[in-house]
């Protein structure tokens, strides 16, 4: 089960609301730029506390947030926002682009991981683009107790990292913004190419291409 430690609300799965409503964007609407045309409609799948979201939106394009979290969806700006689990969701409309950011592919359950896909292939137009985070296997195997990512104002610094189960890694991350500190703890399913190509293709879309050197943005299309 994902926990967390440190001031505030936390989520179900264990993401600390406070530390995610402190913090600005880190590249990532850049990255997120490269692939969906400009004035486009984004559906963003897990949005959080927003700061994506912000970003975004203030690019130009038309966002529709969704988050399980009431307490996350509470601090998201700029955005129509939807209180929904992404495995449920069902809205009646298509966009040009659906974003599955936060590594929520790596979810240990392959069953859920399906379903997150299907929810992207779902809502994508069929000449959309689907962006996804994920963690290659080689850029995984760089990772140990003590790496640690600045980034725009806050560290990330991963202080327990080992295998659990068959294909689990339980992974405990230290956030620190601003003079304050927060842990959250969760596992994860690690994917190879080959894993998240069939992944893909069980939902329907296959990989286009690469948005960053490591490989770890990627935007997928709907399967011809």
């Amino acid at each position: 089960m994902n926990t967390g430690t440190g001031p505030g609300v936390f989520t179900s799965d264990g993401s600390p609301v406070e530390f995610y409503a402190a913090i600005a964007a880190a590249g990532e609407p850049e990255i997120i730029q490269r692939a969906v045309p400009a004035g486009g409609s984004i559906l963003e799948l897990g949005s959080g506390a927003g700061r994506v979201t912000r970003a975004l939106a203030a690019f130009g394009y038309g966002v529709v947030a969704v988050d399980e979290s009431a307490e996350m969806l509470a601090r998201v700006e700029g955005a129509e926002r939807v209180h929904a689990r992404i495995e449920d969701l069902a809205l009646d409309r298509r966009f040009d682009a659906v974003l599955l950011a936060s590594l929520l592919v790596h979810v240990p359950e392959v069953s859920t991981r399906q379903r997150f896909l299907d929810c992207c292939r779902r809502h994508v137009r069929d000449d959309g683009v689907v962006v996804i985070q994920w963690i290659p296997l080689d850029v995984r195997a760089t990772w140990s107790v003590g790496t640690t990512f600045a980034r725009s104002g806050f560290t990330t610094t991963i202080t327990e990292f080992a295998p659990s189960g068959p294909e689990l890694v339980d992974l405990t991350l230290r956030y620190e913004t601003d003079g304050r500190r927060w842990t959250q703890s969760i596992v994860e399913r690690p994917l190879s190419d080959d894993q998240l190509t069939a992944a893909l293709a069980g939902a329907g879309l296959v990989v286009d291409r690469f948005l960053t050197p490591d490989r770890t943005w990627l935007a997928a299309r709907p399967s011809p």
